[in-house]
């Protein structure tokens, strides 16, 4: 972090994170409002998604009617888009394409993700495009293979995201965490998301549970990366994506517990999110299931670390601010003296 991030900090460091209030509907009474930072929408006239299987229950659009009925009576009252692994050469066009929605202020996606080749050398050439762009947050791309995160490309331009002050969400196979931990430890300057809890299999910490298939990992080399991967200060955990490796009928907060408790304590209550992954959520359970069973999870946590999960720490990492349109961008670098 350069001296002038780390002043950009200071600033909104003596304001305090607790008191930043983001413009937006307003959650039920009595229930916590919630920052979702994992929505997904898509229109299968308007982008092809090659990931989606033919025929499968995701194979239709998901919009924000749609959406809007999901969280319903959720106090879901702000979301951030996350790119969809859209084809290839529509990738420009879906960054361009959420950037209008954000810019619509009659829904809650304030903030987006976009999708990126970072693997390309004209990944600077993209990501430029986007520099100040009050909308635009961070780029995901998917790491599947040891010698990606290895790459020298990878490396340039992931610090070219943290001289731009946008994150990268880190969407990695459980067996590429601890590889993870140590790319985010070149680009020390740059923000990162683990997604999904590191994508770990609920299974694996059940194995006694008749899901007629196998663990996708072993639990004990899952927990012993994650917490290589916390010891990184530039590194937060989203908490989300688990229950879409569930059975449908069979998501319960005891299965889930053991992920989401292991990421809570190591992570700790300042570096944790709170992501729907809707609608592949629901290849486990809607919407509201997910979101009930966490709190249920949580019940016995402090309310304090109950609303840092599930809206200040997004407002921080985020920089939702109450008119994002013209607030500075650099202003989205608080939590690293805030928070790290």
């Amino acid at each position: 972090m350069n001296r002038r991030q780390f002043l950009l900090g200071s600033v909104v460091l003596a304001v305090g994170c607790e008191d930043i209030v983001c413009a937006g509907s307003k959650p039920p009474a009595g229930v916590l409002p919630i920052v979702d930072t994992h929505q997904h929408l898509w229109n299968l006239h308007q982008f092809q998604l090659p990931w989606l299987k033919a025929g499968g229950e995701l194979t239709r659009d998901f919009t924000m009617a749609d959406y809007d009925k999901a969280t319903e009576d959720l106090g879901i009252t702000k979301a951030i888009y996350m790119e969809v692994a859209v084809a290839h050469e529509q990738k420009l066009a879906e960054a361009e394409y959420i950037a209008n929605v954000c810019e619509d202020d009659s829904n809650p996606t304030c903030a987006a993700v976009i999708g990126g080749l970072v693997l390309e050398d004209s990944f600077a050439d993209y990501i430029l495009q986007f520099k100040g762009n009050p909308y635009i947050r961070g780029v995901r791309h998917g790491l599947n293979n040891p010698r990606q995160l290895e790459d020298d490309r990878l490396i340039k331009n992931l610090r070219l995201l943290g001289r731009l002050n946008m994150s990268f969400d880190l969407l990695v196979p459980p067996r590429l965490i601890g590889q993870a931990a140590k790319l985010t430890e070149r680009c020390g300057s740059t923000r990162f998301i683990l997604d999904h809890c590191g994508n770990a299999d609920p299974l694996a910490f059940k194995r006694k549970l008749d899901w007629g298939r196998e663990p996708q990992h072993d639990a004990d080399q899952w927990k012993r990366d994650i917490d290589i991967l916390a010891k990184q200060r530039n590194v937060i955990c989203k908490i989300s994506g688990i229950i879409a490796r569930v059975p449908k009928g069979r998501a319960s907060a005891e299965v889930l517990a053991p992920v989401v408790t292991h990421c809570l304590d190591t992570f700790g209550p300042d570096r944790v999110v709170f992501g729907s992954d809707w609608p592949v959520c629901t290849r486990g359970a809607p919407l509201h299931v997910w979101t009930n069973l966490l709190r249920e999870i949580l019940r016995r946590r402090s309310s304090g670390d109950r609303r840092r999960l599930f809206w200040s720490n997004a407002h921080c990492f985020y920089g939702l601010y109450p008119n994002s349109s013209t607030d500075t961008p650099e202003l989205h670098m608080v939590e690293l003296s805030l928070r790290f």
